[in-house]
């Protein structure tokens, strides 16, 4: 096929690879000029601008950071058009951000005005799961077009669940990412306290994998540095997830429970703990330097 990927950070430059190695024909775009520079280098086509991409393609992808970088990329403002000017009908566009459910469906109901199909498609996994394929999507939209999209999709991950209508796929993500917030801060309470009283970080952190506290942190994403030399900890918490990423996702989920008088407690108390670590400077670490919150001072 021929796709037009557009959003070139941590997740969506892998995910652009993967879809060229697996044959398909990229077109790809981001505004970081360092993002296309360093994705060029590994082969990844780049073109002028994100309407330069769209011009032919079958599909389109996009992985930006907000609601308001999706709306203002398909619907325009400040007096600009949006690409879906640009898009032709029949095309079937998947948007893989992370944003708010109200926003998908906006978008995704002027999409289907110009006769293009639109599914939300966020995804869970990191970038390790970026990078090897292995991510999982939560899709909204109809089943149709996801039937259409899953020979790409299949390029890129490994699980695809139909979570429901436009909009169904964010909700279910921002569930997803206000449990794992919660997760990281008590895994991170826990590994802080062990080694607070003089315990290995790395037996430690086994013996809870193996028993009733284990989790997708401690198997995966381990946030005390040289337990896991895969997980961003053990790399000065570069790259990774950020922290002001899982801020804004805690944000959507807080607005969400807001709107629909659903009583998320932890999700609040974590959205305030990343928060306090943003503003002590951590924002650009990803977000299992959470654990600099609770670590005892050596």
């Amino acid at each position: 096929m021929k796709i037009a990927f557009i959003g070139l950070g941590n997740m969506g430059g892998p995910m652009a690879l993967n879809l060229l190695k697996a044959g398909h024909t990229l077109s790809a775009f981001d505004l970081s000029a360092d993002a296309c520079r360093k994705f060029a280098a590994e082969g990844l086509p780049i073109a002028g601008s994100a309407a330069e991409t769209v011009a032919d393609a079958e599909v389109v992808v996009s992985m930006l950071p907000a609601s308001a970088h999706v709306e203002g990329l398909f619907l325009g403002g400040a007096g600009k058009p949006g690409l879906l000017e640009n898009i032709k009908a029949g095309t079937l566009v998947i948007d893989s951000s992370t944003i708010a459910a109200a926003t998908s469906r906006k978008v995704a109901e002027a999409a289907a005005a110009k006769g293009v199909a639109m599914i939300d498609a966020p995804v869970s996994g990191g970038t390790g799961g970026a990078i090897a394929g292995t991510l999982t999507f939560m899709i909204g939209g109809d089943t149709k077009d996801l039937e259409r999209a899953r020979p790409v999709l299949e390029k890129m991950g490994a699980n695809i669940f139909h979570a429901g209508a436009a909009g169904a796929g964010q909700t279910a993500k921002i569930c997803n990412n206000m449990l794992l917030g919660i997760l990281m801060i008590g895994t991170s309470e826990a590994l802080a306290l062990g080694v607070a009283n003089g315990l290995d970080p790395k037996v430690l952190s086994e013996i809870m994998r193996r028993s009733s506290g284990g989790n997708w942190a401690l198997e995966k994403y381990n946030p005390m540095p040289g337990v896991m030399e895969t997980s961003p900890a053990s790399k000065n918490y570069a790259g990774g997830f950020g922290t002001d990423l899982m801020l804004k996702d805690l944000g959507l989920a807080q607005e969400n429970a807001t709107a629909v008088r659903a009583a998320t407690p932890l999700g609040g108390l974590a959205r305030s703990l990343y928060a306090a670590h943003s503003l002590a400077g951590h924002g650009a670490l990803d977000f299992s330097s959470v654990l600099k919150l609770v670590q005892k001072a050596s």
